[in-house]
């Protein structure tokens, strides 16, 4: 009776070592193919350089959306179409302007950029006084009368000991996204918020806020990190420095959109559904590189790498690009609200959107069950860098399918630089390694192959 059951576990051994080899030799042919064969590179250059900004509801984003759709359709998705969407429409109009003067050190420029979605000064901008806070209780133990017809400066910096960096980010962020509303309720009538970058820099870095509606809605401009140490320097020396700026960005009528969406179809379990996605709109002022054309042309490329290798798919995969991820989430909520109307199942949601840097794992928001599913493959991706995947998260737009029980993964690659960029305008393509964007590509690319195959439960 002995002699079977050996045989049966020698079976059993060998056909488990022949499917390693197998997925072995099909995640390293991944990664071949997209850094001899891969187009992420060419396709971003494209995308930043030809199109460039492409803030929902301007021509650039409408362009990018049609340039989204040929390239989907020329890669050989088997069915490509556009999802509508109604996204907001923000400009920021000329040039902003800002500066201080002080009875001790004089008159000096500041470089400032408006927060999106902020109402505009006008052309009479404001000039008043001003109020520096770290946080909302400094705030409110100011209390109205100290800030009644002021200026807030909210001067709280990125934690530089948080080692990773949207860690830090995160820690800072409500500053510029709720401290306008904050300011407002104690009668303040501006707002400056410290550049979200744990370095110093002569550039400042914009953003999402948002307002309560139940408050009065004040202009509200971000401040380069280096001119907030000196605007804090100053404030020290002079309490009675004032500040004056003006900004002529204002909130239009919502603008008709869309998610573009490329599919390649399932042979075995076509009614599951695995996505690989970034967000197609970007910030005005540079080219959207990192943020987030990175994870378009990934995205797109994953799937077309797979197409390349001759691999016919178990589940049906798709490309989804998000429209209006930075100033709204649109995109995002109609997706999800789409596949729940049609009852698609989605099974997994892969998402880039942390820039082109090299690989260093996924992020998730998943079971514990599913965790230790995609952590058991970590033997056949750590060669490749990836070796991270305990945190948590995955990202804005896939956000929105949690409630139907999708699998959240966020890829995550390397985090340091991405802040010297993000919502700048120092985010252009020469930033972009080429080499770094392809691995991410081919990273992505490999969890779709092992979910494909192997599923999660």
């Amino acid at each position: 009776m002995k002699k079977p059951i050996l045989n049966l576990a020698f079976l059993l051994s060998m056909t488990m070592a022949f499917a390693q080899t197998q997925d072995e030799i099909a995640i390293k042919t991944i990664f071949d193919t997209s850094l001899k064969r891969g187009k992420s590179y060419s396709m971003l250059e494209y995308l930043s350089t030809s199109i460039g900004s492409r803030l929902s509801g301007s021509p650039g984003a409408a362009t990018a959306v049609e340039w989204c759709k040929t390239t989907l359709e020329n890669s050989g998705f088997d069915t490509v179409w556009l999802q509508p969407v109604m996204v907001p429409h923000w400009i920021r109009g000329q040039k902003e302007t800002a500066r201080i003067s002080s009875k001790k050190s004089g008159t000096m420029n500041l470089n400032v950029c408006a927060l999106g979605g902020s109402v505009g000064t006008g052309s009479t901008g404001i000039n008043a006084g001003v109020i520096e806070v770290k946080n909302f209780d400094e705030l409110k133990q100011l209390g109205k009368k100290n800030i009644n017809g002021k200026i807030v400066f909210f001067n709280r910096p990125m934690d530089p000991t948080e080692i990773n960096a949207f860690d830090a980010y995160s820690g800072a962020v409500d500053q510029r996204v709720f401290g306008p509303s904050e300011a407002a309720t104690y009668g303040a009538i501006g707002v400056i918020v410290r550049s979200m970058s744990p370095n110093l820099e002569d550039y400042p870095h914009t953003g999402m806020l948002r307002y309560d509606s139940a408050v009065v809605k004040i202009p509200a401009i971000a401040i380069s990190t280096k001119h907030a140490e000196v605007l804090s320097k100053l404030l020290k020396e002079d309490r009675s420095l004032q500040f004056y700026f003006e900004t002529h960005c204002e909130m239009l009528a919502d603008v008709a959109s869309f998610n573009v969406i490329g599919e390649l179809k399932g042979a075995e379990y076509k009614d599951e559904i695995i996505i690989v996605s970034g967000h197609l709109d970007s910030w005005d002022l540079a080219q959207g590189a990192q943020d987030d054309g990175a994870g378009c042309v990934q995205s797109i490329d994953a799937l077309r790498i797979l197409k390349l290798m001759g691999y016919k798919s178990k589940r049906t995969l798709r490309a989804v690009l998000y429209m209006n991820e930075e100033n709204g989430l649109r995109g995002g909520t109609e997706y999800a609200r789409q596949a729940a109307l049609k009852k698609e199942k989605h099974i997994a949601a892969i998402e880039s959107d942390e820039g082109g840097f090299t690989p260093r794992g996924f992020s998730m928001t998943v079971s514990d069950t599913v965790r230790a599913r995609i952590k058991s493959w970590k033997p056949l991706l750590e060669h490749y860098g990836l070796t991270s995947f305990d945190e948590e998260g995955g990202g804005a737009d896939i956000g929105p399918l949690e409630e139907q029980g999708t699998a959240l993964i966020g890829y995550l690659p390397d985090s340091q630089r991405y802040f010297s960029y993000h919502h700048t305008a120092e985010d252009t393509f020469d930033k972009v390694s080429q080499r770094e964007l392809e691995l991410g590509t081919a990273s992505m690319t490999a969890l779709v192959y092992l979910i494909d195959q192997y599923g999660l439960k």
